[in-house]
Formats: C-alpha cells, structure tokens, sequence
C-alpha cells in the first residue's frame, strides 16, 4: 500500500549569518513536521527520496531580508519544505509518461515522499558500473555547471597556460579540473583546496599544482605557483581567495564567478580590496547560473557520461555519500547538508535516504 504520511524539515526560522542546527532552539533554522500525503491528481506522480543534494547555493535561498528580486530563483519560505533536489523512485503514478518503478530526478525537498506533477519530473537511465548517484553530481547540474562555466562562460581552450580552480575538491571544483586538465589540455591546472588530504586528492584527479589555503605560506606558494600569472581563474569560493587570485590574474584574464561559499554565512568575509586590479589589468569577471543553460543539459550530460566511461573525469573521489537511513537517520539532514561549509565533504555531498 502507498504510504499515507511523510516527514519533512521545513524552514523554521531564516538565518542571518549562522546556521542554528538544534531543532529544540527557539530560534533553529529547520524543524521536522509530519503531514498528510494528498491524493494524486491527473498528472501527478508519488516520488519516495532515495538521495538527496547538498548544494552551497541552499544557504543564500534562506538567508534573511534577502531581496527575492536578487535572486535566481524565488527564496525558501519560512513554512516551506526546504528546497533541494533529490532522486527517488515513482512509486504510484497518474501520469501516462511515468510507471511505477522509474527512477527520477526532481526537487524532492528534504522530504520523505512528494507528489509532484508530471512535468517537473525527469526519468533517468542507469548507466552500467554507475552509481545512480552521478545524476546528482557529474551527470547533473554539478557537472552541467563545471563544463559550462569553464568551457562557454570563460571560454578555456588548450591554447590557455595557466587555469586555477578554487574549491578543487569540491563538487563542481574536482569536475572542472578534470575537464581543463584531462579533456581541454591545459598546460597548468592549479588547485586549492583545505588541507594536506584534499591537497592529495586534487593531485590524483590530475592537477599539476595543488595548493593549500589553510597553510601559512599560502600566499607565496600561489605566488611562486603562477610567476607568468593565470589565464582562467574558476572561482568556487569568493572572499580573501579570490581578492588575493585578483592580483595573479593577466591581463585580459578570465574570472568564472560559480560560488561564494567563504560568504555564505557571514558577508563580511566577501570583501573585496584588491578590486582596481579588475579595472588595471582589464579582468573579464562573469558570474552565471546553471539555470542559464538548462537547455543545453541534452547535449553535454552525455558528453560527461563519455569523459567518465574513457576515465577523463573519475567517479573515484568525485563524492562524498553520507546515510540518513530510517529514522534516525532522517534526523540529521540539517547536520549532513551543513558538512558543506565545514569542509567535511570532497566531491559532491550527497545524503542517502535508502
């Protein structure tokens, strides 16, 4: 029998700068609400969440007196369901385009079950040897947003010496190296990330560099890492990385502004001083979404499938699965979800429901 209830986290209380992650505060983020699961319309399908997406850009749809105008896509509501996608599986179905047992791609939210309609629901194929879970990441808007930025925003070519990704042992950093290193032959692929592990992770995944931010020779080591400066700078993180990668870029050298996550709870930190090096040195500073381009998601998800089945982007390390099975495990999707902004995932952090 179909279930007749779900569980949910809904957005309880919008943050201002830190996230509160105990559901007994008065003032927490996210509480848990159980309701009713209503009766399926003409068109609609009962989605169970099998994964879940953690993404940075989550923070700033429920940060507090957000101007809605300045947003890509409309805020989370205190009351709502907090907003993500998932993949699950269509278990009952009033749709002619999907049967019970298909596996999907939909925004879910952090909830058990959904009833969507039909037309906001994509059926996806499972690829042999591949973890289902690619469709969140590589295979997804993740990859979607790597091979964009770096390939149509910024424009990189092999014809570039010089390519540094910030967040490189993050989700769309570890896919953008891969395809400035592996599929468009850069010559010099640097990477940053946090620590001597992710270090050693970006070095496997094919980085000529990797550089560590939390090192206190940071400075000079990107200094003597890029003496002829860098051509493309795909930047993943905003803040005091991106002022210092400011005074490193050429002349006429290209930004990708994907994400600010060093910002994301505490704007603060995403001043900028080093801006007249934009203006001196002619700096091209694009900033993008992946929603710009979804159009396009036909033609390059199967290009990323090809680039993962000859081994130019590996699944190894591209990932981070945490369970959240039954339960207990439903508990802590809050907790999972924030892993993102203490460093506590490489590759794309994914939440497993089942």
């Amino acid at each position: 029998m179909a279930p007749t209830q779900t569980r949910s986290w809904i957005l309880a209380n919008k943050p201002e700068k830190s996230v509160e992650l105990d559901e007994k505060s008065s003032n927490a983020t996210f509480k848990q609400k159980k309701s009713e699961i209503p009766t399926l319309k003409e068109n609609q399908v009962l989605i169970k969440t099998l994964l879940l997406s953690n993404d940075p850009a989550q923070r700033g749809w429920i940060q507090k007196d957000q101007d809605p105008d300045r947003l890509y896509v409309p805020p989370v509501n205190e009351g709502d369901v907090m907003r993500a996608r998932g993949i699950g599986r269509v278990i009952q179905t009033k749709s002619d385009k999907f049967k019970e047992g298909d596996l999907v791609t939909a925004n879910t939210n952090w909830s058990q079950y959904a009833v969507l309609g039909d037309d906001s629901v994509q059926k996806i194929n499972e690829i042999p040897g591949v973890p289902i879970s690619v469709y969140l990441g590589i295979a997804g808007l993740t990859g979607l947003t790597a091979y964009y930025g770096l390939i149509e925003v910024v424009r990189t070519t092999n014809k570039d010496s010089v390519v540094v990704v910030s967040g490189a042992a993050g989700a769309t950093g570890s896919v953008v190296l891969q395809l400035a290193k592996n599929v468009l032959g850069v010559k010099k692929v640097i990477g940053i990330a946090g620590g001597k592990e992710k270090c050693d992770l970006v070095k496997s995944l094919g980085a000529d560099i990797a550089l560590d931010y939390k090192s206190d020779t940071f400075k000079q080591d990107l200094i003597d890492a890029t003496p002829d400066y860098v051509d493309v700078y795909y930047d993943n993180v905003g803040g005091e990385i991106l002022d210092l990668l400011l005074t490193r870029i050429k002349k006429h050298g290209r930004v990708a502004a994907c994400g600010a996550i060093a910002g994301y709870n505490d704007r603060e930190k995403g001043v900028i001083k080093n801006w007249f090096e934009v203006i001196s040195n002619r700096i091209e500073i694009r900033g993008f979404i992946v929603i710009d381009f979804i159009n396009k998601a036909s033609e390059i998800v199967p290009k990323l499938v090809q680039y993962v089945k000859e081994g130019k982007i590996k699944l190894e390390g591209s990932e981070t699965i945490v369970d959240a099975i039954g339960d207990e495990g439903f508990d802590q999707i809050p907790k999972i979800w924030h892993k993102l902004y203490e460093g506590g995932n490489t590759g794309k952090l994914v939440t497993k429901l089942e």
